[in-house]
């Protein structure tokens, strides 16, 4: 038989399954500033022997706080702890043997078996007290003392048994130094963002469709009355003319074409300028204070991606791919061709001076009052990348929000969202069937997943016009625009939505027929579905369930009905669509009986205003695509 024992006495202890945290706690968990975090694990040591553990905390400014866990069963123990700092909170969990709790334990079994010859537990409380008095300041050490006295004495064997089994004792003793067998899992983290990386309602617009950055200005009070959080805007900077794409994604644009403006840059600057059509910087300040006074924010594009015409072009030109040929590769992603962008080439010698450059240029919109970012196509750059960008952004600015426009795998998708970013859009619009939204939640609302990433649920976007919009119609719209809303903390609508725009380039396609990437429209936010979408936003401020992604699916037997609940108990909130546009369906939604709901109750339809009397159980539901969802407020 070969190999020896190990060197040093290994722990006998064992600290497993930490709540919260990530797979091999590889990432931080995100939560939001004013959160009470709630932190578990699994303690598992062999024998009888007690066992006490902490917490001990460390803020993103470096001071420390310690928070006592407490036993929930055999071996759960627990704590929380108020997250009170935006940034990086570091923890450890620490645990150890207490002495004194283990020797009572036994004791107290003795005494409760009858077992009166109890001199040698006596003898053994007494040295054991004695000890822990030296670690034990003012009265705690004078009470320890008196104790090794008592214990050593004289008095009768009950009588000293009765004063060791003293119910504050414990707590006394405990906050003795002495720490058998302490051992420390590994560190975890919590990224504590404020509420608006988790929460909000969005909503997009080309602001040269609007008059420009003072003509969107003027709709900020509108907004606000519609309950948007955060208006998003495209890309504002100036537009490359070579290559510039004409309407409809045309290859050659005519005279008067304003071209994408994600093909950015051109003699009037680059991604640190603003297109002279849009206005001036100064004019962006104030469409950003204009908005903080109605208690919005202003959201920007950042796409690291440049037109031939950006100055980085003549001033960096190694920060690009060529061709054996020498000349610039454009971007693609077949079958679409972007002839007027390139992107940079993150291999480049100078990758340290780019990668400088490019957090000046983000910060530079900060400095003007910007703290969201919308990212397009993160997952075409290095995680690395993002992981220095996002951190040493933060560290000056911890209230900065970075939402990841990602389509791709999901594993990609959840690698952003460790890497920093706060949120990310996902494939909720091409989730359709109550099925595979039901799959899809199920994923989402449930750790790993929802420890670290955050979805935004936006219903279109300008390149994102799915099949089930264009068939669907106006109940389609309707549907998703709920499904969206009530979901996800966050979701977004895209300009034209509540216009109930839905005619594809092309049969086929998803792009929009004359998008406003490629050409101006005219637009006024006078759409019908604008009512629906403010009703929807005030119910999401009213009701503190819609704010979260926890969620409980229900059973509706029938395949086009969607059902969940948000919330426990009189206050919770059920929610019922109809994912069929084109037909009524009707079906049972059955309410579990451990969602603290009594047997019978109310529920009022926060859309219509209807009322029902509801049971645990099964319960009829009938949606016709005129109005095809419930929004169910169980009433006290």
């Amino acid at each position: 038989m070969t190999g020896a024992p190990p060197r040093n006495r290994p722990a006998r202890i064992r600290i497993a399954d930490i709540v919260p945290a990530t797979p091999g706690l590889r990432a931080p968990v995100k939560r939001s500033l004013g959160d009470m975090v709630e932190i578990s694990c699994t303690l598992v040591r062999d024998g009888h022997e007690t066992m006490a553990a902490a917490v001990h905390h460390a803020g993103p400014g470096g001071a420390g706080t310690t928070v006592a866990m407490r036993p929930d069963g055999p071996d759960l123990w627990r704590a929380a702890l108020p997250l009170r700092e935006l940034g990086i909170h570091t923890l450890t969990i620490e645990a150890w043997v207490d002495p004194f709790a283990s020797w009572r334990h036994e004791l107290e079994r003795k005494v409760g078996a009858g077992q009166r010859d109890l001199a040698s537990e006596l003898a053994e409380g007494a040295a054991l007290a004695a000890v822990l008095a030296e670690d034990l300041d003012g009265s705690d050490g004078v009470r320890a003392r008196d104790l090794a006295t008592l214990l050593a004495g004289p008095a009768p064997e009950a009588e000293r048994a009765a004063a060791a089994l003293a119910p504050d004792l414990p707590a006394v003793m405990g906050r003795t130094a002495t720490r058998r067998e302490s051992v420390r899992s590994a560190p975890f983290r919590i990224d504590v963002d404020r509420e608006r990386a988790r929460y909000g309602t969005w909503y997009e617009l080309f602001p040269r469709s609007f008059g420009g950055l003072r003509g969107v200005a003027e709709r900020i009070p509108r907004l606000a009355q519609l309950g948007v959080d955060v208006l998003y805007l495209p890309p504002i900077h100036p537009i490359g003319t070579t290559h510039r794409k004409g309407p409809n994604n045309a290859p050659t644009a005519g005279p008067g074409d304003p071209g994408s403006p994600w093909a950015i840059g051109g003699p009037a600057g680059g991604h640190d300028a603003v297109h002279p059509g849009l206005g001036t910087t100064e004019d962006l300040e104030h469409l950003v204070a204009t908005a903080g006074a109605h208690g919005m924010e202003i959201a920007l594009d950042f796409a690291i991606q440049c037109s031939p015409d950006h100055p980085w072009l003549s001033e960096h030109p190694d920060w690009f791919h060529r061709r054996p040929d020498g000349t610039l590769k454009y971007a693609e992603n077949p079958p679409k061709r972007y002839q007027d962008i390139y992107n940079l080439n993150w291999d480049a010698d100078d990758w340290r001076a780019m990668w400088k450059e490019l957090r000046r240029v983000l910060l530079s919109w900060v400095d003007r009052g910007v703290r969201i970012f919308r990212v397009d196509n993160p997952h075409t750059k290095p995680l690395p990348f993002w992981e220095w960008l996002i951190r040493t952004v933060r560290a000056q600015h911890p209230d900065v929000v970075f939402l990841a426009e990602a389509f791709t795998s999901p594993a990609k998708m959840y690698a952003l969202a460790e890497a920093g970013f706060s949120q990310s859009y996902t494939y909720f619009t091409w989730k359709n069937s109550a099925g595979e939204l039901a799959d899809y939640m199920s994923e989402l609302a449930a750790p790993p997943a929802s420890e670290v990433y955050r979805p935004n649920f936006f219903a279109n976007t300008p390149d994102i016009l799915t099949e089930h919009l264009q068939h669907g119609g106006r109940p389609a719209f309707i549907a998703r625009l709920v499904l969206a809303a009530t979901l996800s903390p966050s979701y977004g609508i895209y300009s034209g939505f509540e216009n109930i725009e839905r005619t594809a380039v092309a049969p086929g396609s998803e792009e929009y027929l004359d998008s406003e990437k490629y050409q101006v429209r005219e637009r006024e936010l006078d759409g019908e579905l604008l009512p629906l979408f403010a009703r929807l936003n005030e119910l999401r401020r009213e009701h503190a369930p819609l704010r979260r992604i926890d969620l409980r699916l229900l059973p509706t037997r029938n395949e086009q009905l969607i059902a969940f609940a948000k919330g426990r108990g009189p206050g919770a909130v059920i929610v019922v669509v109809n994912c069929d546009p084109h037909a009524p369906r009707e079906g049972l939604v059955e309410v579990p009986w451990d969602l603290d709901i009594p047997e019978r109750f109310r529920v009022r339809d926060l859309l219509s205003g209807s009322l029902w009397d509801w049971t645990r159980g099964d319960n009829y539901v009938r949606l016709d695509p005129s109005l095809p969802a419930h929004i169910l407020l169980v009433e006290p």
